[in-house]
Order: C-alpha cells, then sequence, then structure tokens
C-alpha cells in the first residue's frame, strides 16, 4: 500500500491524503478543506478504480477561472505517485 499527502496549489482545498495499493487500486482518498459535499463524493466515486483511470478522467479540470481544480490536484498527485 502507498500512501501519499500531497499539499495542493490554487485550490480551497488544502491537502489530499491518498491510499492506493499494490496494484494500482485507490482505495482511500481524504482533502483537507475545499466544498466538502463535493470532494465526498468524488471520494466515493474513485473507491476501487484504477489510479490510471482516476487521473485520466480528471487530468484538466477546472474551477471557474482557475487554471486547476481539486480534481485536476488529485490527477496530479496521483502522477506524483508515479501511477
Amino acid at each position: 500500500m502507498k500512501h501519499y499527502t500531497y499539499t495542493t496549489q490554487g485550490t480551497c482545498s488544502k491537502v489530499i491524503d491518498i491510499d492506493v495499493d499494490d496494484n494500482g487500486y485507490v482505495q482511500n482518498v481524504h482533502f483537507l478543506g475545499g466544498c466538502h459535499g463535493n470532494l465526498q463524493g468524488i471520494c466515493a466515486l474513485i473507491k476501487g478504480m484504477k489510479a490510471a483511470d482516476v487521473k485520466a478522467r480528471l487530468q484538466g479540470i477546472r474551477c471557474g477561472n482557475k487554471p486547476t481544480s481539486c480534481p485536476d490536484q488529485l490527477a496530479t498527485a496521483l502522477e506524483q505517485m508515479g501511477l
């Protein structure tokens, strides 16, 4: 199991904690800060998904006029984990 704590940039959330199992499946994600209900929903939807699929789906999503979003930051974190 890989655990990673990622400090976000450019979003309302501040930190993302991620657990990915040895087969590359997301087991747990927790955001600190941000839109709690929306982020809780994202975490529930991606649990059990291949990290590579999560990254592909969420990469490039923007929040309003910001160049990034909480989902995009999650994709960035997964990229930094080497997934």
